[in-house]
């Protein structure tokens, strides 16, 4: 079964355009398989690992001949996992500016490492993409909605890797094992995977809950600003982000704590060993609340749409689980996975009567998405 990734379009429309494009996102999420379905198109264009030492060697400290060289008169070039060729931006600078008829694709599944060499020598030179796991429009527009909601437990608890949706949901281990207990420590040079699985557990488990700092210190036993890099980290390798709280009255309203999500329900779960049905467990409301949210930021990256999302909470622990701002607008958003009444706090309400707050539920939440 093939599924069409929403990206797709956008990347081959912005072709030829004069700029490198750079598709991030995390090993195994079909990068490979998206810029190979889109070389089909092209005969003729060139496909290059990067995780072959040759190639790296023939694209490291080039000068623009000898990198032309190298890729010949193909007009099309396609670079997968490029951030493992040291000065990789600098290269790509060379060629955006000596062979503009040269289109230059390159993937990266750690944003930390690829942006990180080319933010300065491609400013202005580079249109940018991510790719993420299966979003839940991708697979509705193949499974129809009333099918993809008979999958919907399997997808709490395994996650949308395309392989895990595809093949065996024993994949998710190996992902979790080969992805962040190899990739991920390979990153900046971390030597001692024992932290950082304590502290991955530890997010899992603080799932859809405010994150300090000092808490994740004190319980993985290390300093505050290790907590802090080891975070950055993981976000750029897109295991996790963030959201803050939002705040307008800083007198009334809590501004300094954050939400830590994660990009897969599977991993998040394979991570603190359960992968139990739902009505064996007890943390279904987390699940359902990082689904949905880890959705919506999907949702809206695949259609480079400018949304901000945040969680609000006051000191008197009024809170809202969910907010997105665009264009100005204020939306709310509360998540449970059993439909109840449901009342917007008042203390939001006062604050922000132009905004209301949806429920969202197990029999609605297909419109939500």
């Amino acid at each position: 079964m093939i599924i069409k990734r929403e990206i797709k379009e956008k990347v081959e429309n912005s072709l030829f355009n004069g700029k490198v494009i750079i598709i991030y996102g995390a090993r195994r999420t079909g990068k490979t398989t998206l810029i190979k379905e889109i070389q089909a198109k092209f005969p003729g264009s060139n496909y290059l690992n990067c995780d072959e030492p040759s190639v790296r060697d023939a694209l490291t400290n080039k000068g623009s001949l000898e990198l032309k060289d190298y890729l010949g008169n193909n007009k099309l070039v396609f670079l997968d996992e490029a951030q493992r060729v040291k000065n990789i931006g600098l290269s790509l600078k060379l060629l955006v500016d000596n062979y503009p008829q040269m289109q230059v694709v390159a993937t990266g599944s750690s944003s930390f490492e690829l942006s990180n060499q080319v933010v300065e020598p491609l400013t202005g030179r580079k249109t940018e993409f991510y790719l993420f796991p299966f979003s839940w429009e991708e697979l509705g527009a193949v499974y129809g909605e009333k099918k993809l909601d008979s999958l919907l437990e399997q997808r709490l608890i395994f996650g949308m890797y395309p392989e895990v949706v595809f093949q065996d949901q024993k994949n998710l281990e190996e992902i979790v094992r080969s992805y962040l207990y190899k990739d991920v420590l390979q990153y900046q040079g971390i030597k001692n995977p024992d932290i950082l699985e304590k502290l991955l557990q530890a997010l899992a488990l603080q799932l859809g809950q405010e994150v300090s700092y000092n808490e994740l210190a004190e319980t993985v036993q290390i300093d505050k600003n290790t907590v802090r890099r080891y975070l950055e980290i993981l976000q750029k390798a897109f295991v996790i982000f963030r959201l803050k709280a939002f705040s307008r009255n800083r007198r009334k309203e809590i501004s300094k704590l954050r939400k830590i999500y994660f990009f897969d329900n599977g991993v998040r779960n394979a991570l603190i060993g359960n992968l139990n049905p739902l009505n064996l467990r007890q943390d279904v409301g987390s699940l359902w609340e990082n689904f949905l949210v880890s959705e919506r930021l999907k949702s809206f990256r695949n259609k480079n749409e400018p949304v901000n999302q945040f969680f609000w909470r006051d000191y008197q622990q009024a809170e809202v689980d969910y907010l997105e701002e665009n264009a100005g607008k204020l939306r709310g958003f509360e998540f449970k996975w059993k439909e109840k009444k449901y009342k917007q706090p008042k203390a939001f309400s006062d604050l922000y009567p132009e905004a209301a707050v949806e429920l969202v539920h197990r029999n609605n939440y297909q419109k939500f998405l």
